[in-house]
């Protein structure tokens, strides 16, 4: 296997390529990346056969930012029979000695509203796709969460590439996206992306531990409220922080204290914040500074919050001030887990969580 097939938004296909070249290259595998405007994925080539399962195993999924979903390509199909596309996939896998027994499978598109067109074929496609892989061997009789995942990934009628993801080392999304739906009762639509920062960030699990009722949460940038909302509705305390108006649904729950004053001038005055959250229009490397003086200074736990990308040169800038970010955090001696992701429901921007594992005193 040469080829590792890359999810991304669509637009975005030169951050990722540049992101999955930086880290083939620090892994010292070799290749280039194949990319085509708008697609919705990125191909990246190995110099060496089996570099790309090798790349696979190698490689944190959860620490690509421009990726939403990765897997290894067994094989690429440009024409397939319109009266049979399963036989030669079927044929085609038995032929590969290094394919995994899988747990599940799934038939999907890059998301482009051409290929987006396809989803009703994919989903037709799945049930004999299952049925014919069992049968040969390569899918289990049932469903297994800790084997490998087949994927059929359609770009065009006829034309798709077939290979595998691995277990704990990709997403759980089919096409590598959460589904969700927007809260009728919810003042902005941005609500959903702090919804998706929940799922993608913190593991189902623990969610009654983290994000539990009763605990303080601030909220820097709030108006209208889309992202208080999210905080409201898991029955935490919220400070709202912003020169704006608030919803008069979110104040009426008594949940909500607002002040409208600077966000990058507030201090909570009683240092029992669990949740710092931000999406302010503000420079990124601005941002991230903020949000790494209120971890170092011990006045929240955990903080979620947006960089806002430039037109140019996207994937250096996130990259830069992330960097920049754990360099602050170490230099102050404190122990946290980084993440960050160019999620669903981001445009312009990319969402970061930190998580403090220090015990910080508050200051």
């Amino acid at each position: 296997m040469k080829h590792l097939m890359l999810y991304c938004r669509a637009g975005f296909e030169k951050d990722c390529a540049g992101e999955i070249q930086d880290k083939a290259n620090q892994l010292e595998i070799f290749g280039f990346p194949r990319v085509k405007s708008n697609s919705g994925y990125v191909l990246f080539e190995c110099y060496q056969h089996g570099d790309a399962a090798k790349l696979q195993q190698s490689i944190d999924f959860q620490s690509l930012i421009f990726a939403r979903q990765m897997f290894a390509v067994a094989e690429e199909f440009i024409d397939l029979p319109s009266e049979d596309r399963l036989s030669p996939i079927l044929h085609s896998l038995e032929q590969h000695d290094d394919f995994p027994v899988c747990g599940d499978i799934r038939v999907e598109t890059p998301d482009t509203n051409q290929a987006k067109e396809l989803l009703k074929f994919c989903r037709k496609f799945t049930v004999p796709a299952r049925q014919a892989l069992r049968g040969k061997g390569i899918l289990l009789k049932k469903e297994h969460s800790k084997k490998p995942v087949v994927h059929i990934c359609f770009v065009a009628p006829g034309h798709c590439f077939v290979g595998y993801s691995v277990p704990g080392n990709n997403s759980s999304f089919f096409m590598g996206i959460p589904r969700l739906k927007f809260p009728s009762e919810a003042p902005s639509r941005s609500t959903l992306k702090l919804e998706e920062a929940f799922h993608v960030f913190i593991p189902r699990n623990e969610w009654d531990d983290r994000l539990a009722p009763g605990m303080w949460a601030v909220d820097l940038g709030a108006c209208p409220g889309g992202w208080t909302y999210q905080l409201v509705k898991r029955s935490m305390f919220v400070h709202a922080i912003d020169n704006g108006m608030m919803a008069d649904s979110l104040m009426e729950t008594g949940q909500v204290t607002h002040h409208q004053v600077d966000g990058f001038k507030f201090e909570p005055v009683r240092k029992n914040v669990t949740w710092l959250v931000c999406d302010m229009i503000e420079k990124p490397s601005r941002v991230a500074q903020l949000m790494g003086e209120w971890i170092i200074s011990g006045w929240a736990k955990e903080a979620i919050f947006n960089l806002k990308l430039p037109m140019k040169g996207r994937y250096e800038e996130v990259a830069e001030d992330i960097d920049n970010l754990k360099l602050f955090l170490k230099q102050h001696g404190v122990k946290f887990k980084l993440q960050a992701k160019h999620l669903y429901h981001d445009r312009e921007e990319v969402t970061v969580h930190v998580q403090c594992l220090s015990n910080i005193s508050p200051h």
